[in-house]
This record gives C-alpha cells, structure tokens and sequence, in this order.
C-alpha cells in the first residue's frame, strides 16, 4: 500500500510539471504535454488517475484565478472556484476512461478522451490538449500530422512507449533545431497595443481616431489586423466614422468590436475600408461565464441566448477575404481543438488570429495562446496573423 501510494504521488507530481511547463507559452516546449498520456496510464487505480488528470489540467490552466480575479476586480476565491469547476470535465473524462487492462483497450479508451476533448460539449472546456504539440512534432504535415500525433498519442499508454517516446524526442530536437515562426501572409500586418482595460470600453471619438491614426500610418495595400474589441459596440455612426476617417487611403482594418443582437451580442470581427465595411466573423466560442452565460436563458434571467455573447460553434469557419479564404480565431477559441481542425477541413489561406488579454496580467494565458495559434499555423503550413492587447 505504501508503495502505491508514493508510485501514485510520484505520479502526480510529474504530471503537475508536465502541464506547468508544457503550458508555460512557448511553442516549442508544448511537446512535453505528451508525457501526459504515459502517467495517466502509469495509474495504479482510478482515484489516481483522476488526481493525475487534475494536477495536469489544473498546472497547465494555473493562470485562470488570478485572470477571473483581474477580470472581475474582486479576491481570488472566485477565480480559484472557477478554476475547480472548469477541471472537472477534464478529470470526468479522463478518470471514466481509464483502465487497469493492459493491451489495446488502454490506447482505445484514451483515444476516445482525446476525442471527447476535442470536440463539444466536453471540447467548451478542452483547454491544455496534448493534439496541440502535432505542430511542433509534424511541421507541415497537416492531416497526417494530427493523425500521427493521436496515434502516438494513443501508444504512449502501452507497453511500447519507451520507442514511441524516443522516437518523439528525436522529432522534438529536430524541429526545435530548424524551427521558424509561421510568416505573415504578404501585405499583412497584426497590432499590439497596450492600452488595458480600456480598450472596448472607451466609446470615445477620440480612441476611435487613435485607432485611426495608427492604420493611417500603414502604406497602402496593407491589411491592417487590431485586437478583438478594439472597436467598441459597432454601430452604423462607427462605421461611417471609420470610413470618413480611411479616406484617401489603400488600407483595409480587421478589427474585433460587438455588435448588440435580440438577447445578447456577438463577438465579431470587422473589415473595414474607405469604400466601405461589413461583419467579417462572429465568434464560435465565446469564454464561458465571463462572455456566454446559457444558464441565463435556463433560469429565466434572460431570453434564448441568455444575455451573454452569442456562441454560433460551428458557424463561418472560414470567410472569403477578396480571393482568399481566413480562418479566424477570438482569443478563447485559440485555446480549443474543434474550432481550428473546423476551419482547416475548409481550406483556408491564412489564420488570424486576435485577444484582448488586458485580464492576463501577470500569467502565461496570453502566451499560451500565442503558442497553441502558432502550432496549428506550423502543422497545416499556414501564414499567421497575431494581434492582442495587453
């Protein structure tokens, strides 16, 4: 007994730095968050494969309390309760799909995790997804990339894990050692500002002519990509501002803003241009609880879509941006699986991808994101645009 109790401490210390440092935003050190499959299946029993699965989930999303505690301006309880509540899908799934049986069951069963964690409604909370390190592993190898890392994946819970392990390794220190960014498409251009909190919420003209002026500075022909909310509330006296203001210029803006629908609102990204403008894309997956509130509508505290920001899930995976296709991404979705491999199933010619992080300070959410954007544009050869704010 006391062996197994110091195997399974054992255990769930080493899954608790596998998710820490896996997770700490650099691209390169994502690969780590394989080890996870291989302690998970190293559990001599099912409480310790759940208290695995926590320390994992739990290391890696660590920055979680301390961002609802700046988001909400209040202590750190609640955040730390958020933070509780949102591992227990993780460890749900993980801890129902352990076995002790040995052979082709174990990698059967933590396929069917991964996949569960993919995808909704286990995938609203899929943060942390070991999937995400197939760019760093298999650059370039879109599909066959992603199917190669679920199944080594899936062959790290079996007895031939030491060669599926090595072999990982050598794929690891191979890419690391040519590694390169993924490139910005011609023309492009993502912003960072540093304007806090109060970027989306100051309505003034005057933000709206700073934002203004730095795409003015910009040389004609140039796509110019802002932060998500950079915008505000979008109106029809904003956009006529907008226009007016691009006037004379060979600038085209992508920028986040929200627009006030029956019940709620949505996130959206807008083009915008001296001839003109339109709603480009409205989020997928808005944050739970801090943006999409459901359980509003289900207690009457609301209507249909509850009050909060609207999750359309698999709508407008990609958008035609002149003759090419985008595959956009609102910083939660940039922690998720199902809304990328989506708008890859469509083809797309770039990835853009936007946040406003203002509430990260202090933890590694921001880079994270950065990261998993990162690793995806890696593994399907994409061009990559980047804009948050701090």
């Amino acid at each position: 007994m006391h062996r197994e109790l110091s195997r399974g401490a054992m255990l769930v210390g080493l899954s608790a730095i596998t998710g820490w440092i896996g997770w700490s935003g650099h691209v390169l050190l994502l690969p780590l968050a394989a080890v996870f499959p291989l302690l998970w299946s190293l559990a001599p029993a099912r409480p310790q494969a759940a208290a695995v699965s926590a320390a994992y989930f739990l290391a890696a999303s660590r920055g979680l309390p301390l961002g609802a505690a700046n988001f909400y301006a209040s202590d750190i309880l609640p955040g730390l309760l958020l933070w509780l509540v949102a591992s227990a899908s993780f460890v749900t799934v993980h801890s129902l799909a352990w076995t002790g049986r040995a052979g082709w069951r174990r990698p059967l069963r933590y396929t069917a995790a991964c996949a569960a964690m993919a995808v909704p409604p286990f995938g609203i909370l899929g943060w942390a997804h070991p999937i995400t390190a197939a760019g760093i592993l298999f650059p370039g190898w879109g599909w066959w990339g992603l199917a190669a890392m679920a199944a080594g994946l899936g062959v790290l819970t079996m007895r031939h894990r030491p060669a599926v392990a090595t072999a990982m390794t050598g794929l690891w220190l191979w890419s690391a050692a040519g590694w390169t960014m993924p490139a910005l498409p011609p023309s492009w251009i993502g912003v960072d500002l540093q304007l806090g909190a109060s970027l989306g919420r100051d309505a003034g003209l005057e933000r709206q002519r700073e934002l203004i002026q730095i795409a003015r500075a910009h040389p004609p022909g140039t796509t110019i990509v802002m932060p998500e909310s950079a915008l505000g509330f979008w109106t029809p006296t904003v956009g006529r501002f907008w226009q007016k203001g691009l006037a004379g210029t060979d600038v085209t803006v992508i920028a986040g803003a929200a627009i006030i629908v029956p019940h709620g609102y949505d996130n959206v990204l807008v083009k915008i241009s001296a001839e003109g403008s339109e709603v480009l894309y409205r989020e997928r997956m808005p944050v739970p609880g801090a943006m999409w509130q459901p359980w509003r509508g289900w207690t009457g505290d609301g209507n249909d879509d509850g009050g909060g920001a609207r999750a359309d899930f698999f709508a407008n995976p990609v958008v035609d941006f002149g003759n090419a296709k985008v595959a956009p991404m609102i910083c939660y979705e940039q922690l998720l699986v199902w809304p990328i491999l989506q708008s890859a199933i469509h083809r797309p010619e770039a990835i853009v991808a936007v946040g406003n992080g203002w509430w990260t300070a202090g933890t590694s959410i921001i880079g994270i994101q950065r990261a998993s954007s990162e690793a995806w544009a890696r593994l399907f050869a994409l061009p990559l645009v980047i804009s948050f704010n701090r």
